[in-house]
């Protein structure tokens, strides 16, 4: 069953209730307002993992900072040739 959270515009009273979701919302509080009482939208809880989803398929790929392996005529100092497209 699924619990709804309301609040009492007379005594700012907030409370939980489990309720079917068929039942009518409740239109009174225990402090005696009747028709003061109104349910509350509770945010949910979504966490996505595993594969399938956009945000962990389409991540963007880590950039390559080291430049001199991209070039094959480079000689281990951190050099490139001219004909390399980092060279530009």
């Amino acid at each position: 069953m699924p619990t709804y959270v309301y609040e009492c515009s007379s005594c700012s009273k907030v409370f939980e209730v489990e309720q079917r979701i068929t039942e009518d919302p409740l239109t009174t509080c225990a402090c005696g307002g009747e028709g003061t009482v109104k349910r509350l939208i509770q945010p949910t809880a979504v966490l996505f993992k595993g594969p399938g989803f956009h945000i962990n398929d389409y991540a963007s790929k880590p950039s390559h900072a080291d430049k001199s392996a991209a070039c094959p005529a480079a000689n281990g100092n951190g050099e490139t040739c001219a004909n390399c497209p980092s060279a530009e």
